[in-house]
């Protein structure tokens, strides 16, 4: 069974993504996590540390300025 988790970071400052999602990665280990964010510090932070715990990376563009952060494992 394929574990999707949604952590919404949105609205709050970095560290704080970054960090939600290192946890929501540790905690599912594999499948797919969703995170979202809308800033761009926040999208780099949580792209360069999934990708470095070798989680795939995919980003939408939300119509609001957000981003939709796709990990999966």
């Amino acid at each position: 069974m394929n574990v999707i988790k949604t952590v919404d970071a949105r609205g709050l400052s970095c560290p704080q993504p970054a960090l939600l999602a290192t946890q929501a990665i540790k905690k599912v280990g594999k499948g797919t996590v969703e995170v979202l964010v809308d800033s761009g510090t926040a999208k780099e932070n949580v792209s360069r540390l999934a990708k470095n715990a070798g989680w795939a990376v995919n980003i939408e563009e939300q119509p609001d300025g957000s981003s939709r952060i796709v990990l999966e494992k």
